[in-house]
This record gives C-alpha cells, sequence and structure tokens, in this order.
C-alpha cells in the first residue's frame, strides 16, 4: 500500500478551510490542496494529482456529487484515487448514498482538528484493503 501523502480537500466555508489545512497540514503531516469550489477543484487536480479527495456534499455551483462526476468525467479520479465525503448529514441512507456514487466513506462534519489527518488515513487503510 502506498504512503499517503496528498490530499485535496474541496470546501466552500473559509473557515472550515482554515481548519481542515491545519489539521491535515501542521497536525496531520499531509500534503493538501485545499479548493473553494468545485471549479477551482476542477482546475487544479490535474497539476496537484491527489491519491486521495474529500469533497463538502453541499457547496454552491457544483455540490460534492456533481464535483466528483466531472472529476471522473476528466479522468482525475481512477482506480487508484480514494474520495470521501465530509458532512453533517450522515444518517444511514445518505451515508450509503455517497458510497453508491463512489465514495470509500463520509467523515462527519464538524469534525475534530486533532483526528481529522488519522480518520483520512484510516479511511486511505480501508481503500487499499
Amino acid at each position: 500500500m502506498d504512503t499517503l501523502v496528498k490530499v485535496m480537500y474541496v470546501e466552500d466555508d473559509p473557515d472550515i478551510r482554515d481548519i481542515a489545512s491545519m489539521a491535515l497540514e501542521d497536525v496531520g503531516g499531509l500534503t493538501a490542496k485545499i479548493c473553494e469550489s468545485g471549479e477551482q477543484a476542477l482546475k487544479e487536480v490535474g497539476e496537484f494529482t491527489p491519491q486521495m479527495i474529500l469533497l463538502d456534499v453541499m457547496m454552491p455551483g457544483m455540490d460534492g456529487p456533481s464535483t466528483l462526476m466531472a472529476l471522473r468525467q476528466h479522468g482525475y479520479v481512477s482506480a487508484t484515487t480514494a474520495v470521501a465525503f465530509m458532512t453533517a448529514k450522515v444518517h444511514p441512507e445518505e451515508v450509503a448514498r455517497y458510497k453508491d456514487l463512489g465514495a470509500i466513506d463520509v467523515i462527519a462534519k464538524p469534525f475534530d482538528p486533532m483526528t481529522l489527518a488519522d480518520d483520512v488515513r484510516a479511511i486511505w487503510k480501508k481503500f487499499h484493503d
């Protein structure tokens, strides 16, 4: 299994982006590309080449599921790219729907900044098991 190094997080809320950046990079030691929209993610994903993509579900314009479909259509999400959604809506039927869309798992918001990188690594490990 490859070690997880590069994570892209797509999130429209600037405060959550700041916290996630600190949680993933400063606390977790990962290299993170934080995008404010699905459109920005589509522009920057090719150059960044993330191993894992975290998508906020509810965003203006392109929501998380739409962003995932667009990333797939453009060939940026492959069999080696792990995807997880981040959302406050974690009812079992919603989690099942996100997994049907191709997500490995769902991270509940609000997340704990001290454990976010560990949670992401656990999903990465699940993806490779």
